[in-house]
């Protein structure tokens, strides 16, 4: 892939097309963070906060669309209970070679943020020097659960699906991609907290602190899980749910580039 900041590219992965774009310098000339999108989420819905993520750092900035996801190509249905674990061991690596990643932190929303779990602790990859998570769950919880039935009846009485086409191009399968897999009956013992055992790279945590999604265990799951020699920077923010980069922008911005600042790369 050939890095470049003014128009969007698209990534190739065993035959499927992936949108992304770059921000700031490559690989080659500082630091990366990619970024790692939400269950709903895609490459426009992180809206500005790419940009400023690269001019506040210096890094560059990497993001693209997972397979089901906003341009990138649809993903047969249905979507395996196993797929936050193959899109971490199986495609990410691809993704990563194909950006030229050195030095690199991955920075990952709600399911990215366990994508991003899954990789550090289940890869041995001397480009990863930090992981930042945003939202993070490493396993099922009750209150979690009853946010997804909520969404799945919102999706089907509400405007929902009108607000998801605009940044999906098939916003029916985007959502049902995604609750069916978390709706299973056999996803309900979910659970991914041995990864966290083997991380060994700086991690950055942020959770707001009435986020829908999780509770705050899912936080708590780090500390008592993480390796004792690694380090972890936790930042609980108030008046925040689930999406710390646009419900809090300013103080996650601040605290990932503090992170980037204590790396010292």
């Amino acid at each position: 892939m050939i890095w470049r900041t003014d128009d969007p590219v698209r990534l190739e992965i065993d035959g499927v097309s992936l949108e992304a774009a770059c921000w700031g310098p490559p690989p080659s000339d500082a630091p990366t963070l990619v970024l790692l999108h939400e269950g709903l989420g895609c490459l426009g819905l992180w809206r500005d906060f790419p940009s400023e993520l690269s001019a506040r750092t210096g890094w560059g900035v990497f993001a693209y669309s997972r397979r089901g996801y906003g341009q990138s190509d649809p993903t047969p249905s249905p979507r395996p209970l196993n797929f936050m674990t193959r899109e971490a061991l199986e495609v990410l690596p691809q993704v990563l070679n194909q950006v030229g990643a050195q030095n690199t932190l991955l920075l990952g929303h709600s399911d990215g943020a366990s994508i991003a779990a899954i990789y550090a602790g289940e890869t041995e990859d001397r480009r990863l020097c930090g992981l930042g998570l945003l939202a993070p769950h490493f396993f099922t919880e009750p209150v979690g659960l009853a946010s997804i039935r909520a969404a799945r009846q919102a999706f089907k009485h509400t405007d929902l699906p009108a607000r998801m086409a605009r940044h999906h191009q098939d916003a029916t399968q985007t959502f049902y991609g995604w609750n069916d897999v978390w709706l299973h009956p056999d996803f309900a013992t979910w659970n991914i907290e041995n990864c966290l055992t083997k991380i060994t790279v700086p991690v950055l945590a942020l959770q707001g602190r009435d986020d829908q999604y999780g509770s705050l265990a899912q936080i708590d799951a780090l500390s008592q899980n993480l390796p004792p020699a690694t380090t972890l920077k936790q930042v609980i923010l108030d008046d925040c749910r689930h999406a710390p980069q646009l419900e809090q922008p300013l103080r996650t911005l601040e605290e990932i580039v503090k992170f980037t600042v204590s790396l010292a790369l």
